[in-house]
């Protein structure tokens, strides 16, 4: 029997070695995390995540599930934006959960706020539980991201809402090449200098390359059962928002 096979950035590994591997790598960058995203988007990624807030426009009371939330980015910004309500930051990688917990938001919202160590393709939570689930710069680290998604569809409620955001594929093969020289040659070099793991960077990199294509991922969302799934470019695609409704 063959064995499945997965992809670890460019490199091919067994399906069941993929979580540990990723879990090794932000284990490695979980204190240097925040400081990194700043530096690999040069800060963009706070505007991303502020259009997903604002397409998501969380309401009062509602409860959230953060998918491979890790330090709590997501999560803090809901909260504030709902100005009540739950959160439940759901990570793999209990670092990463632990470096979220440090933060001073994590102080002011300690009421509002569970850290739970989880995995994405089988999640502790009952059926129809959350109001909203997010994943953000997650979901292509999970082995079987269809997984993740029928996941998704099952912890929500009725009338609950996803909203994916992660790194997708420019339009025009010329930007597109332009982004890879800039990717491939200076990343990697800044998570040596600021990190110290230039390797973790190599792979975060290389696992944006092997992520689906905006409408393929579309497509995805729709098999997991979501309706009306639409997708929106941030920085003509060099990021993407996915959102569907559990009707």
């Amino acid at each position: 029997m063959t064995e499945n096979t997965t992809h670890f950035g460019f490199e091919t590994v067994r399906e069941d070695e993929k979580a540990g591997r990723v879990q090794g790598v932000f284990s490695s960058v979980a204190s240097k995390y925040d400081i990194m995203n700043d530096v690999m988007s040069v800060g963009i990624h706070r505007i991303w995540k502020e259009a997903m807030m604002d397409w998501l426009a969380p309401r009062a009371g509602q409860k959230l599930l953060d998918v491979a939330g890790g330090t709590g980015d997501i999560s803090f910004k809901f909260l504030g934006r709902a100005g009540s309500g739950h959160a439940t930051v759901c990570d793999i990688t209990e670092s990463m959960l632990i470096a979220g917990k440090t933060r001073a938001e994590a102080a002011t919202m300690s009421d509002s706020l569970d850290w739970v160590v989880g995995d994405a393709m089988a999640l502790p939570f009952a059926d129809n539980t959350f109001d909203v689930y997010t994943i953000s710069f997650g979901i292509r680290n999970v082995t079987r991201p269809q997984e993740a998604l029928n996941e998704a569809f099952r912890v929500l409620r009725p009338g609950g809402r996803l909203m994916v955001l992660e790194f997708s594929q420019l339009p025009s093969p010329m930007m597109q090449a332009a982004y890879d020289a800039y990717s491939f040659n200076v990343i990697p070099r800044m998570g040596q200098l600021i990190a110290n793991d230039r390797d973790s960077y190599q792979y975060l990199v290389e696992s944006i390359r092997k992520f689906p294509d905006q409408e393929t991922f579309l497509e995805m969302v729709k098999i997991a059962g979501f309706e009306n799934a639409k997708y929106r470019n941030l920085s003509l695609g060099i990021a993407a928002l996915h959102s569907g409704w559990k009707l």
